[in-house]
């Protein structure tokens, strides 16, 4: 396992599971290392939860990841052949659906008492349709959680992606293990 900030380089990725702490890990990471951070869902949400166009949202991610020292969370498959063939590494926070479910549950009633502006579009998080919507994050979290499982170990077996320094965490506590490891070290 990696646990030197000279053996992450200086492009990281971090997939996982919305509610996984993606967003938390990199901007730890970000920090730490001194790096860009570049939080997709940032990039791909406008005002009133409309959606970039696919190519628009491509082009706009090159751009974030034409510098040399980078973090970036997210999973949008529309980009992956942008994003990992110039990651050096990448850290896949894979942890159990029940825990996953759990935080999203709390971050969702979090941010829905607060009024959270979320991202450049301050887009807020409404509680009906987290819950009762086909639009809803929960069962977003469902399906693309067993989706990961599918397509992630093939992926990363690719050709384009041979290069790549995994990190495969199971739970908070060995993410939090590495990561404190990597700030003393």
């Amino acid at each position: 396992m990696m646990n030197t900030l000279d053996a992450l380089g200086t492009r990281i990725v971090v997939v996982g599971t919305s509610g996984s702490g993606k967003s938390t890990l990199a901007r730890q990471l970000a920090d730490l290392t001194h790096s860009k951070y570049v939080e997709m869902d940032n990039l791909h949400w406008l005002p009133n939860w409309v959606e970039r166009e696919t190519d628009e949202l491509r082009q706009l991610v090159q751009a974030e990841i034409a510098c040399e020292e980078w973090v970036l969370d997210g999973n949008y498959s529309s980009c992956r052949d942008i994003v990992w063939p110039q990651a050096q590494t990448l850290i896949w926070l894979d942890y159990p659906l029940r825990l996953i479910m759990g935080r999203l549950l709390w971050r969702t009633l979090r941010r829905t008492l607060t009024q959270e502006k979320l991202w450049a579009a301050e887009n807020r998080e409404r509680l009906w349709p987290q819950f009762f919507s086909r639009d809803s994050l929960f069962l977003w979290a469902l399906q693309s959680h067993q989706r990961r499982h599918q397509t992630y170990p093939t992926a990363l077996m690719e050709p384009a992606h041979q290069h790549l320094n995994v990190l495969r965490f199971y739970h908070p506590r060995e993410t939090k293990q590495w990561l404190d490891g990597l700030a003393q070290g």
